[in-house]
């Protein structure tokens, strides 16, 4: 039992120290200033391979290479607007992890709300045509009743 608990504790650190793993090659910046502008940067833009993770939590190619890209342009000197303008002149706004809302990212910023009040609509329709056949439903005649009655007997025995 002991060596259960020592395989499953070392299994669950293994685990959860791989969970909160963070893909940071090691960098030297001048200052302290420049590192949390790198971390800023590659929080804030996507990586164009995954697609849904960030260029710090992504591990492939692409990623690496364009944290290379933004960790260079800090040390050459360039601002946060600079390298994100770089960034979307040669990617497009998809490497924003929050593209602007303009002409054509207007359906992606209004997308989720119409298609949730879409979903709503359609369903107060569904209900109330749901309300307004149970209201005009006739109903069961004597002769009805009496033959529904002997097939539920039917059915029991």
């Amino acid at each position: 039992m002991n060596r259960l608990r020592t395989i499953l504790a070392a299994t669950w650190l293994a685990f959860a120290g791989a969970a909160g793993a963070i893909v940071f090659e090691q960098r030297e910046f001048e200052s302290e200033e420049q590192l949390a502008r790198y971390k800023t940067l590659v929080y804030e833009l996507r990586c164009l391979v995954c697609q849904n993770q960030n260029l710090a939590d992504s591990d492939a190619d692409l990623a690496a290479d364009l944290r290379r890209e933004v960790y260079l342009m800090i040390r050459e000197g360039k601002s946060n607007d600079q390298i994100i303008d770089f960034m979307v002149a040669r990617y497009g706004d998809f490497v924003l992890y929050r593209p602007p809302l303009k002409a054509k990212t207007v359906l992606l910023w209004t997308g989720p709300f119409v298609l949730g009040i879409g979903a709503l609509v359609a369903l107060l329709v569904q209900l109330r045509r749901r309300r307004a056949a149970q209201a005009t439903s006739v109903p069961l005649s004597a002769e009805e009743r009496a033959r529904l009655d002997a097939l539920l007997e039917n059915d029991d025995a």
